[in-house]
């Protein structure tokens, strides 16, 4: 047990500035975007409101980062799993988000073929 301590305390000593720095970071990107934008609109430029992505092209993306990831985490528990047999368990439940990305890849077919027949 006291070898886990250090780990985490190790992890934490690193995790939690980065995680803080992230954070700050992202604040910062979001209101320098914010002050673009309002100078824009100040010089009277027409901005629009929604991303130039389509409900398709958003569904693929969703689809292709879920399935990606997916495999991702069940391909490295089924690594750990040569060596520990009871790592086949949580790699079980990579099934969940590989199955939500391949139902939003189902979708963006879905919305382009229906998009085509209009």
């Amino acid at each position: 047990m006291d070898d886990m301590t250090g780990f985490v305390a190790v992890i934490m000593l690193f995790g939690i500035p980065l995680g803080l720095g992230g954070m700050y970071t992202y604040y910062r990107v979001c209101k320098l975007r914010a002050e673009e934008r309002m100078a824009a609109i100040a010089r009277g430029a027409n901005l629009p409101l929604q991303p130039d992505l389509s409900q398709a092209a958003q569904s693929r993306r969703s689809g292709i980062l879920l399935v990606a990831g997916a495999l991702g985490y069940m391909v490295t528990f089924a690594l750990i799993a040569r060596a520990q047999p009871d790592a086949w368990v949580p790699c079980a439940f990579g099934v969940i988000p590989l199955f939500l990305g391949l139902g939003f890849l189902l979708d963006s077919v879905l919305v382009r073929r229906e998009m085509k027949s209009l």
